[in-house]
C-alpha cells in the first residue's frame, strides 16, 4: 500500500474541493492536448470530471468534437484543470490542507 507523502493534501480534500466547484465553468487539458472548456456537472472520487455546454478550444486541432456538448473525462487523462479565480477561497482551501496534512502526521 502506498501511503501520501506528509507534505501532500489526502486526495479526497482535492475530491472535496471540486465538488464546490460544480456548475462553475472550468478549462479542461489533457495530456493529449485537448482543451475543453465547460460547466463542470459532476466529479468523482479518481478526479474523472463531467462536463456541459463544452466548446473544444482548439478545435481545428480536433474537428471530430466541434458537435460534442457534453463529455465524461476521466481523471487519469486529465493535465490540468483551470478554475475561475473567482470561485476559489484560497484562504479555505489552505486551511484544509494544513488540517489533513496534521491529521495524517
Amino acid at each position: 500500500m502506498r501511503s501520501t507523502p506528509h507534505h501532500l493534501p489526502p486526495p479526497q480534500l482535492f475530491y472535496s474541493f471540486f465538488k464546490t466547484l460544480i456548475d462553475h465553468e472550468v478549462i479542461v487539458i489533457c495530456k493529449n492536448d485537448v482543451r475543453i472548456r465547460g460547466k463542470l456537472i459532476s466529479v468523482d472520487q479518481y478526479l474523472s470530471v463531467k462536463l456541459q455546454d463544452i466548446q473544444v478550444l482548439n478545435a481545428e486541432r480536433f474537428p471530430q468534437m466541434q458537435s460534442t456538448t457534453t463529455c465524461f473525462i476521466r481523471g487519469s487523462v486529465i493535465r490540468y484543470i483551470e478554475l475561475p479565480a473567482a470561485a476559489v477561497d484560497t484562504a479555505l482551501l489552505q486551511d484544509a490542507a494544513r488540517k489533513a496534512c496534521l491529521a495524517q502526521a
